[in-house]
């Protein structure tokens, strides 16, 4: 693996305002070394230190990734009031065109190849992941404990998937399925695996609140062994669809 190096930054939106963002890349990227490059979605609480990590581990296997914060433009607590409207009542129309904006962000790096980008997403993030891979501007999704469409026309188009899910996760669970005979039917090629002795969020260490944990269906813990196969199976699909 290589070392890299972190900055934090804000990268304009279209409508005139901006996201803060962590950007990770390997150390010593120079203009024009074609690197990939993944978008990090974040859970519900935003930008922390657990999509940082997980930026920063994209950049330790050679790719541009960038996190950016979805609640920055403006007040937090609007922000996220106004991500949750999005998602339920637009199809998540404004929060996917920021995500557009920040992906031809980092495709306009002058050490990133453009043509070689990837999203991935954790629970609303997640959903959004995958739906931001019918957009046509992304070689590959990792889809994690994210929502699923129950109309699979909404997926239409969608690029290639890798997507993990808890078998504890009650909310969830069942999404996986629904995937995996959206994707099969669509003719997507998709790894999607649901883990045995994980729930929510099994990749994050410290993410959740400990008061979200004690909500029915929501067992939530970090689930070692279970992370580290879902990192290699989506290092793996990413490596063979963003070649």
């Amino acid at each position: 693996m290589a070392a890299f190096g972190t900055e934090d930054l804000r990268i304009p939106l279209p409508s005139g305002g901006s996201l803060a963002a962590s950007l990770a890349r390997p150390d010593g990227a120079a203009d024009g070394s074609g690197l990939p490059g993944v978008v990090v979605l974040h859970e519900i609480w935003g930008l922390n230190d657990d999509m940082r990590r997980i930026a920063a581990r994209f950049a330790d296997n050679g790719y541009a990734a960038v996190a950016p914060d979805l609640y920055s433009d403006g007040n937090k607590r609007l922000c996220l009031s106004r991500t949750l409207l999005d998602m339920t009542f637009t199809k998540g129309r404004r929060s996917l065109a920021a995500i557009e904006a920040v992906r031809a962000w980092l495709g306009d790096r002058p050490e990133v190849d453009g043509t070689r980008i990837g999203v991935i997403g954790f629970c609303m993030g997640g959903g959004f992941a995958l739906l931001f891979g019918t957009r046509g501007s992304v070689g590959a999704a990792g889809v994690n404990y994210g929502s699923v469409p129950k109309d699979r026309s909404r997926l239409t188009g969608v690029c290639p998937v890798v997507a993990s899910y808890g078998a504890e996760d009650r909310q969830f669970a069942p999404h996986a399925q629904r995937l995996e005979d959206h994707l099969t039917a669509l003719g997507v090629p998709h790894d999607v695996k649901l883990y045995d002795g994980v729930g929510h969020s099994f990749w994050s260490q410290d993410a959740a609140p400990s008061w979200m944990k004690r909500f029915p269906g929501m067992t939530m813990h970090y689930g070692e062994e279970q992370a580290e196969d879902a990192w290699a199976r989506t290092l793996s699909f990413f490596a063979e669809h963003l070649a």
